[in-house]
């Protein structure tokens, strides 16, 4: 009979909590909610978090099944972390499911807004950002723009990401480019 793994950790969940902790990382950046006009709230956040694993899922998804894997385990991952948050936030045990399927299903509307905008264009692209990035905030063309503009150049950037490395769990975001 053998014992299941008590103290060894499996390395593709190591790599997908280096994934998401690089997501968790790159949505903290200040640049977002000063110059960025992301609202600096619970929802702006959960809207950051969600953009950064979009990438790095649509990223994954060209890797096989490797990385539709590795995909997997991020967005596992996530949502574990987002029940956690909920309950140090005092949400009771009944209303935890319940709004962590509310945010799960939120996710993947907004992985089908981003994906049509990027193959869609300009106008596509900015409404789904208008529309889930800023949530009930208006921003101005201009920031719209500056947003539009981060997210395709993070896509471009996340091609270049090697296969190896990114299931490994080492990759990085740039900055914004209006950071300082």
């Amino acid at each position: 009979m053998r014992l299941p793994r008590l103290f060894r950790s499996d390395p593709a969940t190591d790599s997908a909590y280096a994934l998401y902790a690089e997501v968790v990382r790159q949505s903290r950046l200040p640049a977002f909610y000063l110059d960025g006009g992301v609202p600096d709230s619970l929802d702006g956040r959960f809207d950051l978090i969600a953009l950064h694993a979009f990438l790095l899922m649509r990223r994954l998804k060209g890797e096989g099944a490797a990385g539709q894997d590795m995909a997997q385990r991020l967005f596992d991952i996530m949502f574990a972390d987002m029940d956690r948050s909920l309950r140090e936030m005092g949400v009771g045990d009944l209303g935890v499911g319940r709004r962590v399927k509310a945010m799960a299903s939120a996710f993947y509307g907004r992985i089908a807004a981003y994906d049509k905008g990027l193959a869609e264009g300009e106008a596509v692209l900015g409404e789904a950002l208008r529309r889930n990035l800023f949530g009930t905030a208006d921003p101005a063309p201009p920031v719209l723009q500056r947003m539009a503009d981060y997210l395709r150049r993070q896509v471009r950037e996340g091609e270049t990401w090697p296969a190896a490395a990114l299931l490994g769990g080492q990759v990085r975001f740039p900055p914004p480019d209006w950071a300082g």
